[in-house]
């Protein structure tokens, strides 16, 4: 039988572990209220056997299932929503507008993912992805809100990490569901300072300034947890801001100094490293590198994409 690793929070909250690269690494999230459900964040197709699972474990029938409200389509939080979709008769998708297209005709976003990744590497991660009819699909405008079985959500457009981004207010409860608008916080990393965080500035839409303006405006709801895809819920929100917006500005002089792909992530690698250290984290630098090396990879790809936009407006 499968078992599903869960992390029971508050306020009716579970993340599930969608098993991504690696466990603890990536992170569904349901939230029960009142006797139905919802997703945010799917993971990929090869998720969705672990997010049934984990509805089992938790007695809640798919068809009370109401919403699978994606933060954005990047394929490690979208992938399989049109699987799990096809598994929840009531439920509708919610994303933002920009996102919509590509989960109700995936084609393009197949073509393309399949151009970076090579068809056996794609495969291996994401499945197939399947369409979401258009008709059970709901599009957001920024600062919208859904009445979720009396539980009220509001939905903030939070561009820099993409454009089609949007973050998941749970009003009633002081939550943020952030998808990559703040961050990564792996849990192995947990000291008795708290969590340790960092931006993801991946390809091919990061954009410093924007992505420091969406922290800034999350962090003004004064939220006393976040929900993080990677991985799970983090506190002490005013610390962890100011260290995102601490490293973007470094990311950015960074890539300003040395647009070379090998030195930007070396540069990242030790700034990350040190960090970790005055974190108070005893991890070895093997251990270190095998949870963020393919974030410091991704993030030197979307520095350097991002320089050369900055170039080519100047």
């Amino acid at each position: 039988m499968l078992q599903p690793r869960i992390t029971r929070y508050p306020h009716g909250i579970t993340a599930v572990d969608t098993e991504y690269v690696r466990p603890g690494h990536a992170a569904a999230h349901i939230i029960q209220h009142e006797g139905r459900a919802a997703f945010v964040d799917v993971g990929t197709t090869h998720s969705i056997p672990y997010l049934l699972a984990a509805l089992k474990e938790l007695r809640q029938p798919p068809e009370a299932v109401d919403y699978v409200l994606l933060t954005h389509v990047h394929l490690d939080h979208a992938g399989g929503a049109g699987k799990l979709m096809q598994a929840l008769p009531n439920a509708r998708a919610v994303m933002h507008p920009r996102g919509s297209p590509h989960m109700i005709d995936p084609a393009k976003l197949i073509t393309a993912s399949i151009a970076v990744y090579g068809e056996e590497n794609y495969r291996r991660l994401y499945g197939e992805l399947a369409p979401i009819p258009a008709e059970r699909v709901i599009t957001t405008q920024d600062g919208e809100r859904l009445n979720f079985a009396g539980r009220e959500l509001e939905f903030v457009h939070t561009p820099g990490h993409a454009l089609h981004h949007h973050a998941i207010v749970d009003l009633g409860f002081g939550n943020i569901f952030t998808g990559d608008t703040f961050g990564l916080s792996y849990r192995e990393c947990d000291t008795d300072q708290g969590a340790f965080i960092v931006p993801t500035t991946t390809p091919t839409q990061f954009d410093p300034e924007q992505l420091i303006a969406s922290i800034r405006r999350l962090a003004g709801y004064k939220p006393q947890a976040l929900y993080l895809m990677h991985y799970g819920r983090v506190t002490d929100v005013p610390r962890l801001a100011a260290s995102m917006e601490q490293q973007i500005r470094e990311f950015v002089r960074i890539a300003r100094e040395d647009a070379d792909a090998s030195a930007i992530r070396s540069k990242m690698r030790t700034l990350w490293f040190d960090l970790l250290r005055r974190h108070g984290c005893k991890l070895p630098e093997t251990q270190l590198d095998e949870l963020f090396g393919g974030d410091l990879s991704l993030n030197t790809q979307g520095l350097i994409a991002w320089l050369s936009r900055a170039k080519e407006r100047a």
